[in-house]
């Protein structure tokens, strides 16, 4: 008893970061050695991404509340900026993505079977299905993990409750610190579900499949690096006059890495809201854009979406124009804006933005097909992306503010 108390002592007395990087290695080791093996621990990860998922929309929705209700009338929330920096950070990855596209063409092999679901047919199919997503019952928007809706009754619930007796201000203040419990304990196992998705994944897919690809892949990844360490940064140093390095770093170890192997912007909201309070952010913003951020603010999706149609149109020898090329930078960013937050969830949009060159639909969705096999490397990479993004321009927004509330007092 003794030496398992120490073993779970040390576990938890080492960095995060260290025991993830540690699951890592053993999942790569055991699906190189013992590939039918690594498939059967594949249940450890897939627990893992299933326990943050249902304790995601519960955490939020009381989170949420919490602070609307706490709220002092006139302190400033910079929800606003944060979410100017949301847009102009999507939209700046699809142009990324259209000159990238244009410098480094890509030709696909259409000869996969056609994958399975059903796209959209317009941007105003995907903002329809965004909006009428809003009014959903509170117990149907939590079990289908429905942000949009969840965040519209946290805050309608929050700002009628500001009111409320001070017990239940205190009982949705304790609430809250519970589900942040729970939440901390679910994240500490993240090595353990890391460990079995990366053993199971590799075991399963491999890399063989990758590598008539690898040009596809190579544009697109080298597009999502560029924004990651360029475009974000500038936007960050931008609203915040500091350098951007230090706090971008520790989001890649403490966000983007979990984001990576649970391929869930949904999945990775309580790792962000436990980074978000580590740096000590302003709760009434954290507590809303880091939720909202994780529906709409998509720069991965809109890289896989522009790239992945523009070198449809190189394979057909579609000559794409200026204005056209413009117009599906804006599509991407609105479309990325409707992508539910689980793995694979831009690639149904491809056919959308693929209808504005007048391309089949069963060509198109071929293309979906090709996103799923080349998805184990890409949808890792762009929900990396989509993630971090959102504790990134959440802190600089609250530090720019802390800077100038500092200013003022001086």
């Amino acid at each position: 008893m003794n030496t398992l108390k120490r073993i779970a002592s040390a576990y938890s007395n080492t960095s995060l970061v260290l025991r993830i990087f540690i699951g890592l290695v053993l999942g790569i080791l055991l699906a190189y050695f013992a590939p039918d093996a690594a498939l059967k621990v594949g249940l450890l990860g897939e627990l893992f991404v299933l326990a943050l998922k249902a304790v995601a929309p519960v955490l939020v929705l009381v989170l949420v509340t919490s602070s609307l209700a706490a709220h002092q009338s006139g302190q400033p929330t910079h929800i606003r900026p944060v979410l100017l920096m949301y847009l102009i950070s999507t939209f700046s990855a699809a142009a990324l993505a259209v000159c990238a596209s244009f410098l480094f063409p890509t030709m696909l092999s259409l000869d996969v079977g056609a994958a399975e679901g059903n796209p959209p047919g317009s941007i105003i199919d995907v903002l329809h299905n965004l909006l009428t997503s809003i009014f959903v019952g509170p117990i149907q928007a939590l079990n289908t993990s429905n942000y949009i809706a969840i965040l519209a009754w946290a805050i309608a619930l929050g700002l009628f409750l500001r009111n409320a007796a001070p017990s239940t201000r205190t009982m949705l203040h304790d609430l809250s610190g519970a589900f942040t419990q729970v939440v901390r304990f679910v994240i500490n196992q993240a090595p353990i579900g890391i460990f079995g998705l990366v053993s199971s994944t590799l075991a399963q897919s491999g890399f063989d499949a990758l590598y008539g690809y690898a040009r596809l892949l190579m544009v697109m990844i080298g597009c999502m690096l560029v924004v990651t360490l360029v475009i974000n940064p500038l936007l960050a140093y931008l609203k915040m006059r500091r350098n951007p390095y230090p706090l971008l770093f520790t989001v890649l170890r403490e966000s983007a890495v979990t984001a990576f192997f649970t391929r869930s912007s949904a999945a990775n909201i309580p790792v962000n809201l436990r980074l978000c309070e580590k740096l000590k952010l302003d709760k009434d913003t954290y507590s809303i854009t880091i939720p909202l951020g994780a529906t709409i603010n998509m720069a991965g999706a809109a890289i896989t979406i522009s790239v992945m149609a523009l070198a449809t149109t190189h394979t057909l020898g579609i000559n794409v124009d200026l204005p056209t090329a413009l117009l599906l930078c804006v599509v991407s960013s609105l479309a990325a804006a409707g992508v539910s937050g689980v793995a694979g969830g831009s690639l149904l949009l491809i056919p959308m933005a693929t209808s504005l060159f007048g391309i089949d639909t069963e060509i198109a969705m071929q293309v979906v097909a090709i996103g799923f096999v080349i998805g184990v490397v890409q949808d890792s990479f762009e929900t990396a992306l989509n993630s971090h993004t959102d504790v990134v321009f959440t802190a600089a927004v609250s530090y720019a503010g802390e800077a100038q509330a500092g200013q003022v007092d001086a």
